[in-house]
């Protein structure tokens, strides 16, 4: 797969996504669910702990990929809720842990919301993936 940036405006490299990019030469794509700060049983973990639960989720995020032969760089959008803007930003350097050694900047959306469907969650990633 070729990955091609569209970024009329370079604003948001320095928060690690392009605008767009266009993707070409792709065989497979893999739309995830949303996935959330919970152990294999589905149990909420990490409750008022936003650091943990952002971790725990791109951990779950990271098998979901692995489960089909994929990682963190075939990523082509994320999807990001979260009960609290603010406290969810303080942790974006864990996004560039992850994303940064594979040189992945995909698109994404951040959204503020009520609520998560799991009483207890505060973030939540979705996401799509291509090779």
């Amino acid at each position: 797969m070729q990955r091609i940036p569209v970024n009329p405006w370079s604003w948001s490299l320095k928060l690690g996504y392009n605008q767009a990019e266009i993707l070409e030469q792709s065989r497979r794509q893999l739309v995830c669910a949303g996935q959330t700060a919970v152990d294999a049983e589905g149990n909420p973990q990490h409750p008022e702990d936003m650091r943990n639960q952002i971790t725990l989720a791109l951990d779950n995020l990271e098998a979901v990929l692995n489960a089909a032969d994929m990682g963190f760089a075939n990523i082509t959008r994320l999807g990001i809720y979260t009960t609290d803007v603010d406290e969810a930003m303080k942790h974006f350097d864990l996004f560039g842990s992850r994303f940064g050694p594979v040189a992945a900047t995909p698109p994404m959306t951040l959204l503020g919301v009520t609520r998560l469907a799991i009483p207890g969650l505060m973030f939540e990633i979705e996401a799509c993936a291509a090779d």
